[in-house]
């Protein structure tokens, strides 16, 4: 059995979590705070706060001072709008008085964003803090305190998407641990030609090959530290057993070598696709996946680091132009969106929808700015055919659900109607329903 880390990733609610509220945004600014919430398991949402640090007031302009109320309610919440002005909105949806949501659930109170979590932890308090230039949340602090305490290990797999920050948490191993004073060697094993890997990662010795030389390689570059495989997954499988080699031995063979030289290094792999499955298609060595599992870190996806996205979109526009500002409506969407290529394609879908903005003289970056494609992920080409007419069933709800599943795509809902996206918008103005 491999050790698993315990991170916010595999958090689930039970008798010792600890439900938590938390305020990510306001006004179309970052701004993390605990809300209070009552032994009644009741927290009040609004202009006037109450939260763990004190009361608070907001400038929100479009929130009532008194505007939702949030129950926990099973493993659930139960989400009550108040009488507000402007309504109350759960996943982008407008509630109807009151609606269930689940954990993890984004409401909207005005042009203030509240996430609901199943477990804050002992540290939410602390909110969002920046760590070597990373954003830091809820959860990504959990996984780093679970990596840090890991870092006694001799080996550490860290699982998760692209682009998740896999690579910030093996720096972090490497500075927790026993090594942290030598080199850390970062390689990326999907980036190497396979005619020379071996090579690379093993070095070589003298009159090996045509035109050979003494080269070390990265294993024995690491020699002291930490070498960091990201990608590991994609390495050739009899190159998976000369590592298996060097980690059971703790000594390389350079390609030519007559003996193997000693090496004392940490090792970090890093993967994004399944090893269990991997071993199961035979593409992935079992006894090396054993041998690396123990631990495992797994690393929570942008779209559950709903906290930090504020943050982070802030940080991508200011990089394009320090006097814009973020539209709240913008900051939902970013939050709602499931983002596959995670804080890479975050920022890089920002900077753009930035750019956007200061190119069209806006003061603001607004939905309208962002690209309807961005953070939905790739959908296989529908073939080209005469738009079709709207059914008649599309009244004013399924257009609102249609468009609450895309987080208001407009090209992403028109697909799943059936539609052209020319048709959808004539639906929306038809209904007065805004265009995402």
């Amino acid at each position: 059995m491999s050790q698993t880390l315990t991170d916010a990733s595999s958090v689930v609610s039970g008798p010792t979590a600890r439900p938590a509220v938390l305020l990510i945004a306001s006004g179309g600014k970052p701004l993390v705070r605990v809300v209070a919430i009552d032994r009644a398991g009741k927290a009040t949402l609004g202009r006037e706060l109450a939260t763990a640090a004190g009361k608070l007031e907001l400038d929100d302009g479009r929130a009532s001072r008194v505007h939702a109320e949030v129950r926990r309610v099973g493993d659930g919440w139960r989400v009550r709008d108040l009488g507000s002005h402007n309504g109350t909105f759960v996943d982008g949806r407008k509630l109807d008085g009151e609606a269930t949501a689940e954990d993890g659930a984004l409401v909207r109170t005005g042009a203030t964003l509240f996430w609901l979590v199943a477990d804050g932890g002992a540290a939410v308090d602390d909110g969002v803090a920046l760590e070597r230039g990373a954003v830091i949340g809820l959860r990504s602090r959990l996984t780093d305190d679970a990596i840090r305490r890991a870092a006694a290990s001799p080996t550490l797999l860290i699982l998760g998407e692209s682009g998740t920050g896999k690579e910030r948490l093996a720096r972090a191993y490497h500075q927790a641990g026993p090594r942290a004073g030598g080199p850390f060697v970062p390689v990326n094993c999907a980036a190497i030609p396979e005619a020379i890997a071996e090579r690379v990662l093993f070095g070589s010795k003298k009159g090996a090959y045509s035109g050979a030389e003494d080269a070390p390689g990265y294993v024995s570059a690491a020699h002291g530290g930490t070498l960091f495989l990201d990608e590991l997954g994609e390495l050739d499988p009899a190159l998976q057993a000369k590592l298996l080699r060097v980690l059971e031995t703790r000594e390389v063979w350079p390609v030519g070598a007559t003996r193997g030289v000693p090496v004392d290094c940490g090792l970090v792999a890093a993967t994004h696709r399944d090893l269990r499955g991997a071993v199961a298609a035979g593409r992935f060595r079992e006894d090396l996946y054993y041998r690396l599992t123990k631990p495992v870190a797994h690393v929570a996806p942008l779209r559950q680091r709903k906290d930090e996205i504020p943050v982070l979109a802030e940080r991508a526009v200011a990089a394009v132009a320090p006097t814009l500002a973020l539209h709240p409506r913008l900051l939902e969407a970013l939050c709602l969106r499931p983002w596959p290529g995670n804080v890479r394609e975050l920022l890089h879908e920002v900077r753009a929808a930035a750019t956007a903005a200061l190119a069209a003289g806006a003061a603001e970056v607004r939905l309208e700015h962002l690209a309807d494609d961005a953070g939905q992920g790739f959908a296989a080409a529908a073939p080209d055919e005469p738009a079709r007419a709207a059914p008649r069933e599309l009244d004013k709800d399924a257009l609102v659900a249609a468009m609450t599943t895309a987080g208001g795509n407009v090209s992403a809902a028109a697909r799943a109607l059936g539609l052209h996206r020319t048709q959808l918008y004539r639906l929306l103005d038809r209904h007065g329903l805004a265009r995402g």
